[in-house]
């Protein structure tokens, strides 16, 4: 049974029948088409950009037109979509994922995504101070909302900056 399975695949190579795995095919190569979403809104549906900068979990990375296909996990930071004129808005993001899909397209979703611009330093501040006192509570889950809540502060305070 073994033998007839490895036959079966080894012609199947040989009359080219399996497929390849490539590069997403575009109609335009120089577009990247992107959707951002947070449950309260859809920010971009299907918007032709030409480069997205992503603050994944695994590094920051940068996404063009014909990006191989992937799932990326996104931490606290900037998303920086750059326009075909050049070009570019910013959103802070604390999380979320996104899918970069085969004919250049990158969807991104999200639980919270606001212009970079509609933040003050010193109120971040302020919640960054808040946030750290919390961290040394006695009460465990007070403290971990806490951590979580200085791990999205400093990566802003951060992006501010």
């Amino acid at each position: 049974m073994f033998r007839q399975s490895l036959r079966s695949i080894a012609r199947t190579a040989r009359t080219g029948t399996i497929g390849v795995r490539t590069y997403a095919e575009a109609v335009n190569p120089d577009v990247l088409k992107v959707s951002l979403v947070a449950p309260h809104q859809a920010i971009f549906t299907n918007k032709e950009v030409s480069q997205v900068n992503l603050p994944a979990s695994s590094g920051e990375m940068g996404v063009l037109a014909n990006h191989v296909p992937t799932v990326e996990e996104l931490a606290p930071g900037v998303v920086e979509v750059i326009e075909s004129s050049g070009t570019s808005s910013k959103y802070f993001v604390s999380g979320g994922f996104a899918s970069i899909l085969p004919g250049s397209k990158l969807s991104i979703s999200t639980v919270e995504a606001h212009p970079l611009d509609a933040f003050s330093s010193e109120n971040i501040k302020s919640l960054l101070a808040e946030a750290q006192k919390n961290a040394s509570s006695a009460d465990e889950t007070v403290a971990a909302e806490a951590a979580i809540e200085i791990e999205v502060l400093e990566a802003l305070q951060a992006a501010v900056h």
